[in-house]
């Protein structure tokens, strides 16, 4: 168990860093029980990653679905939600009346407008009248519970305890490096001279010119916002300012990079990253940043590399500073909210049952380990040995999405990936080093978090001011794509005059006084 004392910290170090699904089902049917168990029914958002091996099923149907249902309190019918474009499907959910009992998304702003739109059900009768599991998980933590309530002091969302550990990682190849006689980049001008080397110097030793230094699609794209602080509103003198120079500055980088030929000039039709993912395995691109790159998916990046190239060596590096200090990317939220309940579901005793199923121990332990002489066996201590990776692979490591209730700090020690690794297998052993790596790189007060704080744990704004937030997203970054890519037909300065005019046409000042006015009541201090 977490204690109140340790999540404050972890609150407080994230914050203090900072100075950083939904159904062809129509509603109604979750009322119902099964004809041929008499457990009641409901409906479950799960994320679409597009993960789930054919031999498996789909994601709304597999080995884990069915294990849930077989021994879970309720049926459960699953609907697809596309992992990144969770926002669109989930508006067509609402619209048709269509959408899930269970809602589960990660996105903070997403969940807060449906609850300014009524869309969600409050859940503290439903804690309080049905719940065991995840009413003993708010009495052990009770931040927990303060996260989740709204402004009008009711909860809205369920949430999981992560503690604190690393997300994003920027990888670079180590052995392209030592091969050009180059340092890890400690500076925005050091990473864009390796960059242009990984370009022009033939890193591969093919004799072709057939390699990118760097990518601007998906995460990369994301770190390297962060390496310039390009977040929006920051701290500056005590006080919080809406920013814009940072933003010229990281575009001013990603477009010398376009220009000089160091990225994929196709990079925004890589909406997922997959395709800069796949030109790194397969040894095209010297420098990646991806989601979880000291778990699962960064091990078995290196696996697809080391197959592909027997010598290509990787590692986790810290982000090179910039004219505004140095930072660090995202880290997991410690304490993150997941899910909330919506308002037409029928049956909250049933979607409560479920909650409870899914935070008790017996099944974190399955959906996260597998079975036992199956996937795992006891390595002592109270940890858990895999027994076969690649079986897990195909039949374990996609069902993630149903974890997100999951408290990892439940397992202790043995909760986290590392403690899972064998250092006797040395691709393994070399693992656990950049993993390593990237908690020196990342959890390092003396390299914040680029953002104020996570969405998690600042207030919630009122629907004028996500309206104006949700209109003026989407043209201000088409600006910047349209700038990056233009060549000398389209100045930097320009582009930042029209976005600029977009905000301030759209009512921009309104959000910058909302934010400005909300940020005097939180007191800021640094680590």
């Amino acid at each position: 168990m977490i204690t109140t004392k340790k999540i404050v910290a972890i609150i407080a170090f994230t914050t203090l860093l900072s100075l950083s699904l939904a159904g062809c089902a129509k509603e109604g049917k979750q009322a119902g029980g099964s004809p041929a168990d008499g457990k009641p029914s409901i409906t479950s958002a799960i994320y679409d990653r597009g993960n789930v091996p054919p031999n498996e099923g789909t994601v709304e149907k597999n080995r884990w679905t069915k294990w849930i249902n077989e021994n879970g309190p309720v049926n459960v019918t699953y609907t697809a939600i596309p992992r990144w474009e969770s926002g669109e499907k989930y508006n067509t959910l609402f619209a048709s009346k269509t959408a899930p009992d269970l809602i589960f998304e990660y996105d903070t702003a997403l969940r807060n407008r449906l609850y300014t739109q009524k869309q969600l059900m409050p859940i503290d009768d439903m804690i309080e009248k049905y719940s065991t599991e995840y009413k003993k998980l708010l009495e052990q933590n009770p931040l927990l519970k303060k996260l989740a309530l709204k402004s009008d002091g009711k909860m809205y969302e369920f949430g999981h305890i992560n503690g604190l550990a690393t997300n994003h990682v920027l990888y670079i190849r180590e052995d392209w490096l030592k091969k050009l006689n180059l340092e890890v980049p400690k500076t925005t001008e050091d990473l864009y001279q390796v960059a242009k080397a990984f370009t022009e110097q033939d890193p591969d030793g093919n004799g072709k010119k057939d390699t990118y230094g760097y990518s601007l699609s998906f995460v990369t794209a994301n770190i390297t916002d962060k390496i310039f602080q390009n977040v929006g509103w920051v701290i500056e003198d005590g006080k919080l300012i809406h920013d814009w120079d940072r933003g010229k500055a990281a575009t001013v980088f990603k477009k010398r990079l376009y220009d000089e030929g160091l990225v994929d000039k196709d990079f925004l039709a890589d909406k997922n990253g997959e395709k800069a993912r796949q030109d790194f395995i397969n040894g095209k691109l010297g420098i990646f940043g991806m989601n979880n790159g000291a778990d699962a998916p960064g091990l078995q990046l290196l696996e697809a590399l080391r197959k592909n190239d027997p010598n290509a060596v990787i590692r986790a590096i810290p982000l090179p500073k910039s004219e505004f200090g140095q930072f660090s990317p995202e880290v997991q939220n410690p304490i993150q909210m997941t899910a909330a309940v919506n308002a037409r579901a029928k049956n909250p005793e049933a979607v409560m049952k479920y909650v409870d199923f899914l935070v008790s121990k017996d099944t974190q332990k399955t959906l996260r380990y597998g079975t036992e002489g199956e996937h795992w066996k006891d390595a002592g201590g109270g940890c858990l040995a895999v027994i076969d990776k690649e079986k897990n692979d195909k039949e374990l490591n996609y069902n993630i999405d149903y974890q997100m209730l999951t408290n990892k700090t439940e397992f202790g020690k043995c909760g986290t990936y590392a403690s899972t690794l064998d250092p006797s297998k040395p691709l393994e052993k070399e693992f656990l080093g950049i993993i390593d790596q990237a908690k020196e790189a990342y959890l390092n007060p003396s390299r914040p978090l680029a953002s104020i704080a996570s969405g998690e744990h600042l207030p919630s704004p009122p629907q004028n001011i996500q309206l104006i937030q949700s209109n003026t997203g989407q043209p201000m970054g088409d600006i910047i794509n349209k700038v990056v890519v233009s060549g000398s037909s389209y100045s930097v300065d320009q582009a930042m005059i029209d976005i600029k005019s977009v905000w301030d046409k759209t009512g921009g000042q309104e959000v910058d006084e909302w934010y400005e006015s909300g940020m005097t009541k939180i007191k800021i201090k640094r680590f």
